[in-house]
């Protein structure tokens, strides 16, 4: 089986406090959120992270990462949050959104943002589904696996069925598994990695998906065979090349992630190595890579990432050496570098009410 993105793996690991920061202290800058994801600059400078919401008492479909008899189950509490001159607001709500109960923790629901101009704010909503099947077609009724169009009065509008796009064409010929993910909005089309699929796929202004790169497993065996790569992040580099995360499968081994650079029409080749569990990515003014490690395992402790996260820099050029930027960042899922330098993180992605966005100075 696919092992799915980490941000469905447990919520018990929460409880392990943060350690090490390698930066100066970060300051918390939004709060109170839930399960955050995403990042990204508006058009205007403000600074927008999705929510995948908290779930809520509707219908209850097994949990994809999970022994039965477990359930996550829906409400509309997806949602899109915004700072902007120091206030924080949701401005999209009403997004699908599956958790489990009662907590609302390792919800699945809004995972991206991005931007191309002003009101061209685009959503990717995660499934960890195959949609031809019964549970698929449940939650597509209930709007998972798209890239949606948000308006500036924070209606929504499906602009492509990502997840259907898996379950029909089955890029990477694997076990059939979408889960969208990554996102970056460019001229006339999006980008948005498919974790479930192993997919880098492209959505033209019409809505038509087409496959740009499928990721080689890691040559590291796992307990189903030789791991996805399981794409995460996706960002333009300095060469206008694609940049792309990998998370890597269960057991997210230490040192088995990796960022590929891919060119549309050619394979993905390796960009760095030697990384872990990435969910995001950020290219520096210099040319450095600033990747964002979504935790750590801890010796004795059987969740695999219990221990916290870190942001680390890859030097322009890749390679499989990186250091060390800050550490202590509990489950870290979204990553962007600000007009000040400094970068922002979300935090304490997969629970809700507690988690955070960060700015760390590098």
């Amino acid at each position: 089986m696919r092992i799915l993105v980490c941000i469905g793996v447990i919520a018990a690991a929460l409880a392990i406090p943060a350690l090490g920061l390698a930066a100066s202290p970060p300051q918390a800058v939004m709060t109170a959120l839930d399960n955050p994801r995403g990042l990204a600059w508006g058009p205007e400078g403000a600074l927008y992270v999705a929510e995948a919401g908290r779930g809520g008492p509707g219908v209850c479909v097994p949990a994809p990462d999970a022994p039965p008899p477990a359930v996550r189950c829906y409400g509309a509490t997806g949602a899109v949050s915004r700072l902007w001159h120091g206030v924080q607001e949701q401005v999209v709500t009403g997004l699908p959104s599956l958790a489990f109960m009662p907590a609302g923790d390792t919800a699945a629901g809004p995972q991206h943002v991005s931007f191309q101009g002003r009101g061209g704010l685009f959503v990717t909503i995660g499934c960890s589904c195959n949609k031809a099947t019964p549970t698929g077609a449940l939650l597509d009724g209930l709007g998972f696996g798209y890239l949606l169009k948000a308006s500036a009065s924070g209606n929504t509008r499906p602009i492509a069925d990502v997840a259907r796009y898996e379950a029909e064409a089955n890029p990477d010929g694997g076990l059939i598994d979408s889960n969208p993910y990554g996102l970056l909005a460019l001229p006339g089309h999006r980008l948005a990695t498919d974790a479930g699929g192993n997919s880098l796929v492209d959505v033209s202004a019409n809505g038509d998906v087409a496959t740009v790169a499928t990721f080689p497993k890691a040559p590291v065996p796992g307990p189903f065979g030789l791991r996805d790569a399981v794409p995460t992040g996706v960002v333009v580099g300095p060469d206008s090349a694609y940049y792309v995360s990998t998370l890597t499968g269960f057991p997210f081994t230490a040192g088995t992630a990796s960022v590929y650079r891919v060119v549309p029409g050619q394979a993905p080749t390796l960009y760095a190595w030697n990384l872990s569990a990435l969910t995001d990515l950020a290219f520096g003014p210099d040319g450095s890579l600033y990747v964002l490690q979504h935790g750590s395992a801890i010796p004795g402790v059987p969740f695999p990432f219990a221990g916290p996260g870190a942001i680390w820099r890859v030097p322009p050029g890749g390679g499989g050496t990186s250091t060390l930027v800050a550490g202590g960042l509990p489950r870290a899922t979204g990553l962007v570098l600000g007009a000040d330098g400094a970068l922002y993180v979300s935090v304490n992605g997969a629970s809700a009410g507690n988690g955070a966005v960060w700015r760390i100075e590098p």
